[in-house]
C-alpha cells in the first residue's frame, strides 16, 4: 500500500504521476495529509547551508506494520514530485493497532501544527498539537457522538464561513460568521448502508472541538452509496470556501468493482461553505440549524434564470421538454445538467440518465433514475436498471434523502454525469447524492418523466433547464 500522485491545474483534468511514497520494510503507508512548511518549522525544509526551500512540503501519514499504526513524516522538496521518508520515524506512536488518518494543519491563533486523528474501535477523534511537526503533545478528544454503527476513520477539521441566505445580488450569501467543521467517516454505518461521511458543527480552541448540538442525529456529508474518506484543501484564504474531494466507493464492494482503465476513482472537486437557513423558528436545541452546501468545481458558465419573453410561462411541461430533447438530440456520457423541478402533483417526478434509447418517448432496458418523491419530502436515485450491477447484491438500489424545503415547489437540481457516475446537487447544494454506475458506453439517453396526473391537477413542470457538455 503506497501513496499515489496526480496534480491538475483545475481540478478537473488530472495527470497522473509515478508513486509518491511507497511501502517499503514492512510498512505499509495508510492515509494521511501534507503541509508546505513554508517556515521550515520542521527543520526538514531547508539546503545544507540553512537556506529554506521554497515550496517544501512535508507529508504525516499513518504506517501500518502487523502491531501497530503509527504517525510518520516524508519530505519533499520540489514540491512533491520525490519524497524522502525522515529517518526519526515515527513521530507519533501510541502502540496502538487502531490509530490512523492524521489531517494536519496550521492553526494561527496558537501558533502551532494540529493534528486530526482518529481511534477508530472507540469512536473518537485525538487533537494533537506542535510547534515543529516532529514532537506532538496531546490536547483534547472528541467522540463518541452521531452515527457509532462502525468505525471511524479519515478525520478532517477546518474553518468554514457561515453565509446568509443568498439573494438576487449575491447569489452566494455574504458571511456572517464562521464554524468549525469537524468531519468523521464511518464504517459501516452510512445513510445508504455501508459506509458514510458524517460531520459535526462547533468551535475548535487549538486543542479541544467542542459541538455546537450535542446529541443531534447524525449530519451526512452526503447520501449517496459512494462518498467515503472526504478530505479538503488547507491553504484557503479566510473567508473563503473550502475544497473538497472524497473517495466515490463503498466498503460494502470496493474490491468487487468491475474494472475500467481504472480501478476506483474520486469525486468532483467541491466548494463548501455553510449556510443560514432563511427562517430559525421551527429549530430546536437538539437540531442543527446551520446546512452544508456543496457545489462541484466545474469550468462551466454561472447560472443564470430563466427570464421568460412576452410574459410567458417560464415553466415547460414534461411533454414539451422532451419533444425539445428529441429535437436538440441531448444525448452524452459527460454532462452537467442543470434544471428546476416543480413536481405538482405527480407522486413521482424526475429525470432519467444514461438511458439505453435516445429517444425520450420510448422505454429503456438500461437507465439511472434521479427522481423527486413530493408525499415523502425527498429525493432519491434509483440505479437497479443503470448497467451492470449483478457483481455484487449491494449495488443494484434506490437511495434517497430527506428534501429540507420538501414543500417547496422549485426545486434545483444540479447533476454531474460522468461515464461511470451521478453526482446529485439538489436545493443548491444543501443535499447530495453520489452514485457510481456501470452503463454501456452506448448508452446515453436522457429523458424526464412523472407518474401519471389525473386531469384538472397540476402536472410536473421544470424551468431553467441547461445541457452543458463536459468533454
Amino acid at each position: 500500500m503506497s501513496w499515489g500522485h496526480a496534480v491538475s491545474p483545475d481540478l478537473v483534468h488530472w495527470k497522473q504521476l509515478p508513486v509518491a511514497i511507497a511501502e517499503e520494510n514492512g510498512i505499509a503507508i495508510f492515509s494521511g495529509s501534507t503541509v508546505e512548511d513554508r517556515d521550515n518549522t520542521s527543520g526538514l525544509c531547508a539546503d545544507q547551508t540553512q537556506k529554506k526551500t521554497p515550496g517544501c512540503v512535508v507529508a504525516i501519514y499513518t504506517g501500518q506494520s502487523e502491531q501497530k499504526q503509527t504517525q510518520n513524516l516524508a519530505v519533499s522538496r520540489d514540491g512533491g514530485l520525490t519524497w524522502t521518508k525522515f529517518s526519526g520515524n515515527p513521530v507519533l506512536d501510541e502502540h496502538s493497532k487502531d490509530f490512523r488518518d492524521p489531517k494536519v494543519f496550521w492553526h494561527a491563533p496558537s501558533e502551532s501544527w494540529v493534528m486530526v486523528v482518529a481511534l477508530p474501535a472507540e469512536h473518537k477523534v485525538r487533537f494533537y498539537h506542535s510547534k515543529n511537526l516532529r514532537q506532538w503533545e496531546l490536547g483534547g478528544e472528541f467522540g463518541p457522538a452521531g452515527a457509532v454503527g462502525g468505525v471511524w476513520e479519515c478525520p478532517d477539521l477546518f474553518e468554514l464561513p457561515v453565509r446568509e441566505t443568498p439573494g438576487k445580488r449575491d447569489l452566494m450569501g455574504k458571511i456572517d460568521f464562521t464554524r468549525w467543521v469537524l468531519n468523521v467517516n464511518v464504517n459501516p454505518g452510512g445513510p445508504a448502508g455501508g459506509s458514510g461521511d458524517q460531520y459535526f458543527v462547533g468551535q475548535f480552541d487549538g486543542s479541544r472541538f467542542s459541538q455546537d448540538h450535542p446529541g443531534s442525529q447524525p449530519h451526512w456529508m452526503d447520501w449517496g452509496k459512494d462518498f467515503y474518506a472526504a478530505t479538503t484543501f488547507t491553504n484557503t484564504a479566510p473567508g473563503q470556501n473550502r475544497t473538497l474531494v472524497a473517495w466515490m466507493s463503498n466498503w460494502q464492494y470496493a474490491d468487487k468493482l468491475p474494472p475500467l482503465p481504472g480501478r476506483g476513482e474520486m469525486t468532483v472537486a467541491r466548494s463548501i461553505y455553510l449556510r443560514e437557513p432563511a427562517s430559525r423558528a421551527s429549530f430546536t436545541p437538539s437540531q442543527e440549524p446551520l446546512q452544508l452546501v456543496q457545489q462541484p468545481v466545474l469550468p462551466t458558465p454561472v447560472f443564470k434564470p430563466y427570464i421568460p419573453l412576452f410574459g410567458a410561462s417560464p415553466y415547460q411541461t414534461l411533454t414539451e421538454i422532451n419533444e425539445r430533447i428529441a429535437t436538440e438530440k441531448l444525448a452524452g456520457s459527460v454532462y452537467l445538467l442543470r434544471v428546476t423541478f416543480d413536481p405538482g402533483d405527480a407522486a413521482e417526478a424526475g429525470i432519467k440518465l444514461r438511458r439505453s434509447s435516445t429517444d425520450p418517448n420510448q422505454a429503456a432496458a438500461e437507465e439511472t433514475v434521479v427522481g423527486i418523491e413530493k408525499e415523502r419530502g425527498r429525493i432519491f436515485v434509483d440505479r437497479t436498471h443503470s448497467g451492470k450491477t449483478d457483481w455484487s447484491a449491494d449495488f443494484p438500489v434506490r437511495v434517497w434523502a430527506p428534501l429540507k424545503h420538501s414543500q417547496a415547489n422549485s426545486i434545483r437540481l444540479e447533476i454531474v454525469v460522468d461515464r461511470n457516475s451521478v453526482e446529485v446537487f439538489a436545493e443548491d447544494g444543501a443535499t447530495v447524492l453520489t452514485s457510481l454506475i456501470y452503463p454501456a458506453a452506448s448508452s446515453q439517453g436522457l429523458a424526464f418523466y412523472s407518474t401519471p396526473t389525473p386531469p384538472g391537477v397540476g402536472p410536473a413542470l421544470v424551468r431553467g433547464v441547461e445541457f452543458i457538455p463536459l468533454n
